[in-house]
């Protein structure tokens, strides 16, 4: 108890209340803004933290990183450019929503499951940091290769009803991902000798390009564009008590596996929004709602995107290994303000481990405020008419993908993505399955040559280890089980067209 209340004192003094405010607003203007991502705005703060205390220090990172997560859906709401790589998942699925003058529900669903996947996440936190972070330990890469090939899969699921295009756009992604020297051998590949190739596509101007730089050229190409948006966002809290009522489960499914996602070191937000969408798709009992602009799954993705990042910080405080690039940044700073992470924190600081568990819940509380605040100006941009709004949005693509790299060369990659982004789509090819395909296959190849020089080119051992074994059967589960639903719709509708007849 006496724990506790030093970290009360710690947490609720003028300093470190200020400094959560002030980085909770930056976190949202970095997470709302295309190609500022939360790492980058975890990064930005890392020279300000010098002259802070230590638990001002840690408030600045949680509430940064935390509030730039949910931010990153408002532009994919209202303009279809996700902030982050983790709203790509589900943008259509919100811009279909605004489309249809739902713009405030989804916000509201951003907003709301937000707050409650990462108090679900602290929750597990606090109570079950230790146990988790021992069991995300047992993960070597013959795991990683089969719960990245799960996380793949997901792109049929996210696909619709066109799962063959959903897979060319996947292996156009993984192609992508191929690119230059991160590869196990660090041999070039598909540079054409070109030195601006050797580091590879960059994720962020790929997704900028193919999102938002593709909706400039529908816009400028089509004479009466479906992004016409005329109706402006109402309350964002209207309907929200339904909507828990209604998804319960989804809401529960997506905080836990957002949380455990977040607890594997390297995976993150990302995957876990990418894998909960698609799992909400796949046990959804109306499936066929999914891409028209229906809250089922932006509920469960919404809920996993922050519960991952509180999960992320179980293997960090506990063992000291980064659960992700934002918590591989915090590590460095608790270093700095000599909170050495490991089990002994948990001994010789407990009024330091409690003070970041209070200051995870206030930062997810004052989401709510600052959250609504940040979505009434944003929602200022559907009153701004399009051929105006559209030439504001291509200048902040082209500041935020050559902000990543300082690189001119990315803006050559942001205009190509672009392109074929509007190609792709003119032709009803989804495009979230090529980002899914760029994040995740640089780490199939590294896990998958890691395990066979492991195991020196024997198979047989990717089934050997029981987590292994286990994940590989719920991948070919999910194979087997989709094929044959694929199978089953493909034999039923002849003859429902019969019976028509």
């Amino acid at each position: 108890m006496d724990a506790l209340w030093s970290a009360v004192q710690m947490v609720f003094n003028v300093q470190t209340l200020v400094v959560l405010v002030l980085a909770s607003l930056f976190g949202l203007f970095v997470g709302a803004v295309p190609g500022l991502t939360a790492t980058m705005a975890t990064a930005l703060l890392v020279p300000i933290t010098f002259f802070l205390p230590p638990i001002p220090a840690v408030a600045a990172m949680v509430a940064a990183t935390a509030m730039a997560i949910f931010a990153g859906d408002i532009p994919g709401c209202l303009v279809r450019i996700p902030g982050t790589p983790a709203s790509a998942a589900y943008v259509d699925e919100t811009y279909r929503m605004t489309i249809k003058g739902h713009a405030e529900t989804a916000l509201g669903v951003s907003l709301v499951f937000s707050v409650i996947g990462g108090l679900f996440g602290t929750a597990v936190l606090i109570l079950a940091a230790p146990t988790l972070a021992a069991a995300a330990l047992h993960f070597s890469s013959f795991e990683y290769f089969w719960l990245v090939l799960l996380g793949l899969t997901c792109a049929v699921f996210v696909s619709g009803d066109a799962p063959l295009k959903g897979m060319i756009t996947l292996f156009l992604g993984l192609l992508l991902g191929c690119v230059g020297l991160e590869n196990p051998a660090a041999h070039p590949r598909f540079t054409f000798n070109s030195p601006d190739l050797l580091s590879g596509v960059s994720l962020i101007p790929t997704m900028i390009g193919l999102f938002a730089v593709s909706e400039v050229l529908r816009f400028s190409l089509d004479a009466n564009p479906l992004a016409a948006v005329s109706r402006q966002v109402g309350s964002v809290f209207r309907g929200m008590g339904a909507m828990m009522r209604r998804y319960p489960v989804q809401t529960l499914r997506g905080s836990s596996l957002g949380t455990v996602i977040g607890a594997l070191p390297g995976a993150g937000a990302d995957i876990a929004a990418w894998m909960s969408y698609a799992m909400s798709r796949r046990f959804s009992k109306e499936p066929e709602k999914f891409g028209t602009g229906h809250p089922e799954g932006l509920v469960e993705a919404g809920a996993a995107n922050n519960s991952a990042l509180a999960g992320a910080w179980i293997p960090a405080l506990v063992f000291g290994i980064p659960g992700d690039s934002i918590t591989a940044i915090v590590i460095g700073v608790l270093y700095m303000k000599n909170l050495n992470p490991g089990p002994t924190i948990f001994i010789n600081n407990p009024s330091s481990i409690y003070a970041v568990f209070l200051l995870f819940i206030i930062a997810n509380l004052l989401m709510l405020p600052l959250g609504w605040l940040c979505i009434k100006v944003a929602a200022r941009l559907l009153r701004t008419p399009r051929n105006l709004l559209m030439p504001v949005i291509l200048l902040f693509c082209v500041v935020g993908a050559f902000a990543i790299n300082n690189s001119p060369f990315d803006l050559w990659i942001l205009v190509a993505a672009g392109l074929i982004g509007w190609f792709l789509e003119t032709h009803r090819f989804p495009i979230a399955p090529a980002i899914l395909g760029m994040l995740l296959g640089t780490m199939l190849e590294e896990h998958f040559i890691r395990s066979m020089i492991k195991a020196d080119g024997n198979f047989f051992a990717f089934v050997e280890r029981p987590i292994a074994a286990g994940l590989a059967v719920l991948v070919l589960l999910v194979w087997g089980v989709s094929g044959w639903l694929g199978w089953r719709r493909r034999r039923a509708a002849p003859s429902a067209v019969k019976r028509f007849d």
